[in-house]
């Protein structure tokens, strides 16, 4: 869900991802997980090199104005919640298939919450936004290392019982909400520096 404007989400951090469960998942859907995801990871795959441009754009009207174009922010972040959706999807914290769709989704179990921000913007921090991911990219790198395990782990546990063990699915979803924060501070829709770290 999109955060009101003076709101932040329950971490404090305008940028927040929860999911509902850990629940049981249907073992056939788990097997064929990867060839079932294969057409949203399509259209995201588009999506995202358009998000790239639209970046790059907000990226010079930040420095010049101050601000977001408003309809390019809504477009990035319907896409990043969409992203958010299929990303939960594949990393098993969820046996829903996710819709086919940009934008919130209350209903969905895997839910991000984020409080974009169209003015009012910190131009400096726009303009170094690129060094600014530095740290952040060698640290998420070695939680996605670590989440590449357990996943590996949680699939034959899910594919044999019928659902991921509590702490996995909690590891899980904290990369996932790091990488979120991450995306989102990278995509320009916030200007709050992410916290290190998957709570």
């Amino acid at each position: 869900m999109t955060v009101s404007a003076g709101q932040r989400s329950p971490s404090g951090y305008p940028v927040d991802f929860e999911v509902d469960g850990p629940f049981s998942q249907g073992r056939l859907t788990v097997f064929f997980r990867f060839f079932m995801i294969i057409p949203h990871v399509i259209a995201l795959y588009f999506l995202g090199m358009l998000s790239g441009v639209v970046t790059l754009i907000a990226w010079f009207a930040i420095v010049i104005t101050g601000s977001y174009p408003a309809g390019m922010l809504k477009f990035s972040t319907d896409m990043l919640h969409w992203t958010a959706r299929v990303t939960a999807y594949i990393y098993l914290v969820t046996g829903k298939y996710p819709p086919f769709a940009m934008g919130e989704d209350a209903g969905y179990p895997a839910r991000l919450l984020v409080q974009p921000q169209t003015t009012g913007r910190n131009r400096m921090t726009t303009l170094l936004r690129v060094f600014m991911l530095i740290p952040h990219i060698f640290v998420l790198y070695l939680f996605l290392i670590l989440a590449s395990v357990v996943h590996f782990i949680a699939f034959w546990v899910a594919l044999f019982t019928g659902s991921v063990p509590v702490g996995m699915h909690n590891f899980l979803v904290g990369v996932l909400r790091y990488n979120m924060r991450y995306s989102a501070y990278a995509l320009l829709l916030v200007d709050d520096f992410p916290p290190f770290g998957t709570t």
